[in-house]
C-alpha cells in the first residue's frame, strides 16, 4: 500500500492504509519544520505549522475522496480535474490570512516574512502529501528545512547595508556640521537641524538618513555615544 502511495497521485479509490500514510507523512513534514521555528523563536511554531500542513493535507484527501462521486454523476475528466483545482487554490488563498498575521509593521521595520512563507510552503507540502505525492512532498520538506537551517548561517555572513534615521543630540549651540567621514557612515544625507534650549544646557539636535553596513553599525553608534558633547545617539532603521 505504501508503494501504492508513492507512485500513484490522486486515486479514485484510495485505501484506508494510503490514507493514513498520507497524514503520518504529513504529520512528520509539518512537524520537522515547526520544530524548527519553534526552537527559533518564531510566532509561528510547531503546533501552528502541524496544523496548517495537516488542515492542507485533510482537504485535498477529502477532494480525493468526491472524485468517485463526480465521476458518477457523468460528468466528464476536464470538469472533475478543473473542480478539484479549486480547492488547493482556495487553501493556498485562505492560508493568506494566517501569512499575513504573521507579518508585523514596528515602525519602518517588517518582520515576519520568512514565518509567513514558511507557512505558505507547508501548506504547499500538506497538500501534495495529500494528493498522494509521497516523493514529491519528502523532497520539498527536505529542501525547506535546508533553506531555512542550512542557508541562515550563509544569511549571517553576508554583507547587508540597511537604510535608517540617525538622530544625534549634542551639547551646544555651535555644533560642527556632521559629514559621512566624521561619523564613519557609507552615505549620509541631512533632514533636519534644529537647536533647542531647556532648563539646564543648550543643544543641537540632528535627524539624519544614512546607509550602513549591519555588522559595523553597532560600532559606530557605541563610538558616537561615547563622545564626551553626545547626549543621546539613536538608530531607527527605514523601510527599503
Amino acid at each position: 500500500m505504501a508503494a501504492g502511495c508513492l507512485r500513484m497521485a490522486m486515486p479514485l479509490h484510495p485505501t484506508l492504509a494510503d490514507l493514513a500514510l498520507r497524514l503520518i507523512l504529513t504529520l512528520a513534514a509539518g512537524g520537522l519544520i515547526g520544530l524548527n521555528r519553534e526552537t527559533g523563536g518564531h510566532p509561528a511554531g510547531f503546533r501552528t505549522t502541524l496544523l496548517v500542513a495537516l488542515a492542507a493535507c485533510v482537504a485535498t484527501i477529502l477532494a480525493n475522496l468526491l472524485l468517485p462521486a463526480l465521476l458518477g454523476k457523468g460528468q466528464s475528466s476536464d470538469f472533475v480535474r478543473a473542480d478539484v483545482m479549486r480547492l488547493p487554490l482556495g487553501i493556498l488563498t485562505g492560508i493568506g490570512f494566517i501569512g499575513g498575521g504573521a507579518i508585523l509593521k514596528r515602525g519602518s521595520l517588517v518582520i515576519g516574512i520568512t514565518t509567513a512563507a514558511t507557512l505558505w510552503m507547508a501548506t504547499v507540502i500538506g497538500i501534495t502529501l495529500g494528493a498522494g505525492q509521497a516523493a514529491l512532498g519528502a523532497v520539498a520538506t527536505a529542501l525547506t528545512l535546508a533553506v531555512l537551517m542550512g542557508l541562515k548561517p550563509v544569511e549571517a555572513r553576508l554583507r547587508r547595508t540597511h537604510r535608517g534615521a540617525l538622530s544625534i543630540t549634542i551639547a551646544g549651540t555651535a555644533a560642527p556640521l556632521l559629514t559621512a567621514e566624521a561619523l564613519g557612515v557609507e552615505r549620509l544625507e541631512l533632514i533636519e537641524r534644529r537647536w533647542s534650549k531647556d532648563e539646564a544646557r543648550e543643544f543641537t539636535r540632528y535627524q539624519l538618513s544614512c546607509r550602513q553596513d549591519q555588522a559595523a553599525l553597532a560600532q559606530i553608534l557605541e563610538r558616537l555615544a561615547a563622545e564626551p558633547d553626545r547626549i543621546t545617539v539613536h538608530w531607527t532603521r527605514m523601510a527599503e
